[in-house]
């Protein structure tokens, strides 16, 4: 049997670090914060930095020999491009949009990348006080508001299933290929929420068939985490041509870290079903926009 990624004790230090990270995220929620505008629709509030720090100095204490990356510290990205063989990805809150209005759908990730492969992944969903770890080879597990562990059970939604046609998709995708999608695939239904981590979730816990992203802006960060877990549950995580989802320079641009290819997540039925007329879709879109130029 493959031994998980890391020791009972450095498990146990990564969840408490996050209950603790949580808590204060919660807290911060209900107080006046600055928040910044980073690019075009691209923010960040003063409680994203100081949970940057915070998480980025108990990561480096704890495992001093690997690379440790957050989102909130552009330099520490040189370990991506240093090729270290093992790296922590860590998004201080990830949905910082719904954490801005007051939602309750955002998170704070951790994913462990080794090899080019994401190992294992952390979800803290400070609003529903739930924490979620697992990773392939390992298992899935979850932790309530009690502290009570359980196993994550995936639940895969039969194809009678109303779920089954459901797909957690981001706002700015239902902007620009809702429409085409809705012709190409009538049978779908759509709805969204803030955090990346939280929309996999959906998927792993049978509320939808698949999470599609498309808007070419997702990066390790948001990523390792989530896949991990995805992976071990059984997901399929591919792209629109059915290649896996890869994590290595070949696939991720060094600088930015962003993934080059588009994202799907989803139950391999429903990835069987409606990846192609997705692709359809949104081929549609971009050739109509390159028409228009």
């Amino acid at each position: 049997m493959t031994p998980p990624p890391l020791s009972p004790e450095h498990n146990t230090a990564i969840l408490d670090i996050l209950e603790r990270c949580g808590q204060t995220a919660r807290s911060a929620a209900n107080q006046p914060f600055e928040v910044f505008e980073k690019g075009t629709e691209d923010y960040v509030t003063t409680v994203d930095r100081a949970l940057d720090r915070t998480l980025a100095d108990a990561f480096a204490k704890r495992f001093p020999d690997n690379g440790i990356i957050t989102e909130e510290n552009g330099s520490s990205a040189q370990a991506f491009i240093a090729a270290r063989d093992r790296l922590w990805f860590i998004d201080p809150i990830d949905g910082t949009e719904d954490f801005i209005n007051r939602g309750q759908h955002y998170a704070i990730m951790v994913g462990l990348w080794a090899n080019a492969l994401p190992k294992a992944g952390w979800i803290a969903a400070p609003a529903q006080a739930q924490l979620y770890w697992g990773g392939p080879n390992w298992g899935l597990f979850q932790r309530d508001a009690q502290g009570i562990v359980t196993d994550l059970v995936p639940q895969e939604p039969r194809a009678n299933d109303p779920a089954f046609c459901r797909m957690v998709f981001g706002d700015r995708d239902q902007r620009r290929f809702g429409a085409a999608i809705a012709q190409f695939c009538p049978a779908l239904s759509c709805y969204s929420l803030g955090s990346y981590g939280l929309k996999v979730l959906e998927v792993i816990q049978g509320r939808a068939g698949l999470y599609v992203y498309l808007n070419g802006r997702v990066k390790l960060w948001d990523t390792t985490g989530p896949l991990a877990l995805a992976i071990a549950a059984g997901l399929t995580c591919c792209d629109l041509d059915g290649h896996p989802i890869r994590f290595d320079a070949t696939s991720v641009y060094p600088s930015s870290l962003i993934h080059q290819q588009p994202i799907l997540v989803g139950w391999p039925a429903a990835i069987a079903q409606f990846r192609e007329p997705l692709r359809q879709a949104v081929m549609t879109v971009r050739c109509q926009e390159l028409r228009d130029r």
